[in-house]
């Protein structure tokens, strides 16, 4: 990170350490204002990032509701959907709340995820201090090593789509290696947009061609649908943890969070009542309960794990749906990529000041080239991918959202009767079991892959 990137916590001339009480920061509130120095040029207006968020958070998970519902029952599912996806918005908006603290305390216009954590710790009680960039360094690990493993199954899933259609109509029957391998060039000329301003357009194609792909699943959905009487209102409470688990790794999008609010022409308009988040946010969830309802209604316990899997396969709208699941899902191919390249860059670009542009573009090639080889070596890399995404979701989405927030606001207390701390605590448990149990449903997958 620039070392002058918190010039509040450096020393000053005469050897002592700036203060950080509460009237300097209204001083410096008045005198600074973070985002009038934004780069306007290449700023996304609001509509921009909510298609862009719409697209982060009805990625490929959406196909895997109706098996989330299967592990809680029709009716606690419908409503765990909506307390789980409204943990995992309160996360997101208490980063970037603190985030918007943070930039008037060290006099920053942005921030990524990492150097908010960072600058938190910096920033808050002297204990705290010594976390700081240990901090920093978890959250680019986790972010970097989750994403790159996403933007490969991607591939994959991109390869799969597409394979079955080819091989129904024209008979064939070639290696899914190769499929991927086909995506190459397609993958880095899209991860070769310059930046989320001009991957708006894309992601509202994509959003349309999930909207279809979601339309032709309702009409499978509606023509098997069950009366309410034959489907579990509940599941056994020992398979919840799985919903919980399944549900925060569909919906949970907090790696593009901060990457979205610092391209934002206006970042205020990012919080609120019926700021983008919360607009984004609860469209996502509305969709993904109806799907996962729907779905669960419509096969019950022959429910698989992707829903397109219980479709029939001879028939023109299902091919129709893969292909269309096909396009939006490469399309978030260069959404999820991004978080990866802007990990990877801010950790180098000091070391290309004279061809920044290009070395740019080289590493974002390189970047691809190793996520589609790694889907080429090992193309049922999934539930790796779930195993990390159960761990470094959870910590990622629940746990360092919450440790940001009491040390952001550690001098001013944690509210009457101490209740955020309490709601904290809450937030803390709902994450250990969604770890626990996503990493435990990820080992034995892999252990029955390989004892095979």
């Amino acid at each position: 990170m620039d070392k002058n990137a918190f010039p509040l916590i450096e020393k000053s001339g005469n050897g002592t350490q700036r203060k950080n009480n509460q009237d300097e920061e209204v001083g410096r509130t008045e005198e600074f204002d973070p985002f009038a120095h934004r780069d306007q040029k290449t700023s996304t207006t609001d509509c921009d990032t909510l298609m862009h968020l719409l697209k982060a958070c009805l990625g490929s998970g959406i196909l895997s509701m109706p098996d989330a519902f299967k592990n809680a029952g029709y009716l606690m599912g419908f409503i765990s959907t909506f307390l789980v996806a409204f943990i995992c918005t309160h996360c997101s908006y208490i980063l970037v709340k603190c985030a918007h603290v943070l930039y008037y305390r060290c006099r920053q216009s942005q921030m990524t995820f990492a150097e908010v954590a960072e600058a938190a710790f910096s920033t808050g009680p002297e204990w705290g201090k010594k976390f700081a960039k240990p901090f920093g360094y978890l959250i680019r690990i986790c972010l970097f090593i989750t994403y790159f493993g996403a933007v490969s199954v991607y591939s994959v899933i991109i390869a799969e789509n597409f394979k079955q259609v080819l091989d129904h109509y024209f008979n064939t029957d070639i290696n899914l290696r190769i499929f991927i391998a086909c995506l190459l060039i397609p993958l880095i000329l899209m991860c070769w947009i310059p930046n989320l301003k001009y991957l708006a357009p894309f992601s509202m194609v994509a959003n349309g061609f999930m909207g279809i792909s979601l339309a032709i699943a309702f009409y499978y959905l509606i023509k098997n649908f069950h009366p309410l009487s034959e489907v579990p209102m509940t599941a056994e409470i020992s398979k919840f943890p799985n919903f919980v688990s399944i549900t925060i790794f569909a919906i949970e999008a907090i790696g593009v969070i901060m990457p979205l609010e610092n391209k934002m022409k206006n970042p205020r308009n990012f919080l609120g009542n019926f700021g983008i988040l919360n607009k984004g946010m609860l469209g996502a969830t509305i969709i993904y309960a109806i799907v996962g309802f729907m779905g669960y209604c419509a096969y019950v316990d022959k429910t698989s794990a992707s829903i397109t899997l219980n479709f029939p396969q001879q028939e023109i709208a299902s091919q129709i749906a893969k292909i269309f699941i096909g396009l939006a899902v490469l399309v978030t191919f260069g959404l999820q990529f991004y978080v990866c390249l802007d990990i990877a860059w801010n950790s180098m670009k000091d070391n290309f000041k004279s061809r920044p542009i290009f070395a740019n573009y080289i590493l974002r090639t390189i970047l691809v080239i190793l996520s589609v080889l790694l889907a080429i070596a090992v193309p049922t890399i999934s539930p790796f991918v779930g195993l990390i995404g159960a761990v470094c979701f959870t910590i990622l989405g629940l746990l360092i959202p919450v440790a940001i927030e009491m040390v952001t606001f550690w001098d001013e207390g944690f509210g009457p009767c101490n209740w955020i701390l309490i709601k904290n605590i809450i937030i803390v448990i709902v994450g250990l079991i969604a770890a626990i149990s996503g990493a435990n449903g990820s080992l034995v997958e892999i252990f029955k892959m390989y004892s095979k």
